[in-house]
């Protein structure tokens, strides 16, 4: 059966999986939990690889490919199927979502094995899968809400996991609502999009955009739908703004950091933006804001990576960092880059993520990285891998994360919508991003143990969460060539694959233009290469050489220091100008003022006037014969009366 005709089948293997651990796990044992978590979502990467097999026989000619199964909604002039789609951006999704959530899944059968609610997690692990290939496989903005929103429960349930935690439980509430509010400019973008365009198909929507003019004005529809659009990406995908909900988010098991903070939920922002293209083009204004919004908060959050001494935090901020970069890309039109960036940082965050979790099982659940150190001859398989990531994550050559992001400040510094601010600014990030993720690893695994080693007893990862860190390691080094023939002057596969999606891109001349020797040397000696590299060092000297330093530089800069380890006091700042308001007019106005007093003192009243009525009434029924007569009488004049009055 072709999946190509039945693209349904990808998103309700893992629904199946969530729906039968979830209603009858407690009748089965965990092996049996396993087969179902795994095997579905094993099965939905199985039907993506044999959808990339059938779609490769198909050609350029026949994409995208749709699907429409039903008529969701009917309602006057609006019409919305149950449709789904494939394309090259579907097809590279897919197998970010199917495949690093298997290894995940596998992984958390090893991670969650002690837990009380392993059924349930499993359960949500697999409700998410089925929401996010949702998002990914929709063929219009409804279909890609409905994953969008779904998504963003799993997210709630998965971080709030622990519910008996008030931390866990504070977190998933605070992903839950700040993420409404990008959603409510998301909802307000799409209504407008119906009121221009009377469709939210995308070939409906794309190809009446296409005919428009570009809004050089800086103003128009196009200009307001994709800043409204930017908005719900603002929140998804943890940019400025709204941030502030995934630092928190890291409450939740480390494996839902690694699969929803990491590899895909946080990337759906990146994925809406690329997918919209069209309209972003047709709105320099929004581009530039996506450029300028992702870029300060590359920036931003790499800042406060600095200085975070939990290493999951750290391992946060990273990827609001990253996320940053992703945007930076789509803002100057390198969509594709933007793309590959998201691909490959799914492979060594997922895996940092992943590697943190084994430190942590390795050391019964410490995070603090200034209470470990030493780590890498007694897990080194755990070391290794994350050594890899670090190294992909700092852009080292050769590393996937050196081709994905440097193609990003390629873009910046030398595409049609260069900017040399927002290139310096993307270039020091670099450093800053090599600085911190070698911090973590020298004070994890280097220097002398800061643990207790007779209470502790350290120990490597058993093989089902060995196995996916190790196949992530690889991916982390290799999963980046497609892009390395350009280095010699040769071809970039994973743009060339992408080319049909982003066709209206007009992309700057590309690399092979020039020779493959200065091709190759102003790869290997370029300055973000070289400004990782002193990042490097700095964290080196500090961390390796000289381990004083760091406290030293810290109590000479205390202002910078306290601000960086505060994290600029956004929270704070929230707290005090949005949150704490809004609490005061819900308690005291909506409350007491309307609910108890208007509300409850009008039924209240109400209930009070029929009960005195009431107790009136009772009082007649006294057991008296001559005063039930005298009754009658009076009840029969008043009667005759009416009936009298009525006649004539």
């Amino acid at each position: 059966m072709p999946v190509l005709q039945h693209l349904w089948i990808i998103p309700l293997l893992p629904l199946l999986g969530a729906a039968a651990n979830g209603l009858l796990g407690r009748r089965w044992s965990r092996a049996a939990t396993n087969i179902v978590a795994l095997g579905f979502t094993g099965l939905a990467f199985a039907a993506t690889c044999e959808l990339l097999r059938e779609f490769a026989i198909l050609g350029p000619v026949q994409v995208p490919w749709i699907r429409s199964y039903f008529t969701w909604i009917l309602a006057g002039t609006f019409r919305a199927d149950y449709a789904l789609q494939v394309d090259q951006l579907t097809l590279v999704m897919l197998l970010v979502v199917t495949g690093v959530g298997w290894l995940i899944h596998l992984y958390s059968t090893g991670y969650m094995a002690d837990d009380a609610g392993y059924r349930r997690f499993f359960s949500y692990l697999n409700l998410f899968m089925f929401f996010m290939l949702t998002l990914v496989l929709g063929a219009n903005y409804l279909v890609l809400f409905v994953g969008w929103e779904g998504v963003g429960l799993c997210s709630y349930l998965l971080v709030g996991f622990w519910f008996l935690k008030k931390t866990a439980t504070d977190a998933g509430n605070k992903a839950f609502w700040v993420n409404r509010v990008g959603d409510f400019g998301f909802l307000l973008g799409l209504f407008l999009m119906f009121r221009q365009f009377g469709s939210l198909d995308f070939g409906a929507v794309f190809g009446r955009a296409a005919g428009m003019p570009v809004e050089t004005g800086g103003h128009g529809v196009i200009t307001a739908m994709a800043l409204l659009l930017l908005a719900g990406a603002t929140g998804k995908s943890a940019q400025i703004p709204l941030y502030v909900w995934l630092p928190d988010a890291m409450e939740g098991p480390t494996p839902v950091s690694a699969l929803i903070h990491a590899a895909t939920m946080v990337a759906a922002g990146v994925y809406m933006v690329a997918r919209s293209n069209v309209l972003f083009l047709h709105a320099p204004a929004a581009m530039k804001a996506v450029a300028v919004i992702g870029c300060l908060t590359a920036f931003f959050a790499a800042t406060i990576a600095l200085v975070q001494t939990d290493i999951k935090k750290v391992l946060a901020y990273s990827t609001i960092s990253q996320l940053g970069y992703m945007f930076l890309g789509c803002g100057v039109g390198a969509f594709s880059a933007g793309i590959f960036h998201l691909m490959t940082h799914a492979f060594f965050k997922a895996l940092l993520f992943l590697g943190a979790g084994s430190v942590m099982h390795a050391l019964g659940g410490e995070q603090d990285m200034r209470k470990m150190g030493g780590l890498r001859k007694s897990i080194p398989w755990t070391f290794a891998t994350m050594l890899a990531a670090a190294l992909a994550l700092s852009g080292a050559p050769g590393f996937s994360g050196f081709f994905s992001k440097d193609e990003i400040l390629v873009a910046v510094r030398s595409g049609p919508y260069a900017n040399t601010a927002l290139y310096a600014l993307g270039t020091l990030t670099a450093g800053l991003t090599a600085f911190y993720i070698f911090r973590l690893i020298f004070l994890t695994f280097y220097g002398a143990p800061r643990y207790d080693e007779h209470a502790v007893h350290v120990h490597e990862s058993p093989s089902n969460m060995l196995i996916p860190l190790i196949v992530l390691g690889v991916l982390s080094v290799v999963g980046g060539w497609f892009a390395a023939p350009i280095l010699v002057g040769g071809t970039n596969f994973f743009d060339k694959f992408l080319a049909p999606v982003f066709s209206a891109v007009r992309m700057a001349p590309a690399a092979e233009a020039a020779s493959a020797g200065a091709a190759f040397l102003g790869a290997l000696l370029g300055l973000p290469v070289l400004v990782g590299l002193a990042g490097f060092l700095v964290a080196w000297w500090f961390y390796i050489r000289r381990p004083d330093m760091p406290a030293k530089v810290a109590a000479s800069l205390s202002a910078p220091y306290t601000l960086l380890a505060g994290k600029y006091f956004v929270d704070e700042l929230y707290s005090q100008v949005i949150v704490r308001p809004l609490l005061w007019l819900s308690t005291n106005v909506l409350w007491h003022g309307v609910d108890e007093r208007v509300i409850d003192g009008a039924v209240n009243g109400v209930a009070h006037d029929l009960r005195e009525a009431g107790d009136g009434l009772r009082h007649l029924n006294s057991g008296s014969t001559r005063s039930y007569a005298v009754w009658v009488v009076l009840g029969a004049i008043a009667l005759t009366t009416v009936l009298v009055w009525a006649v004539r």
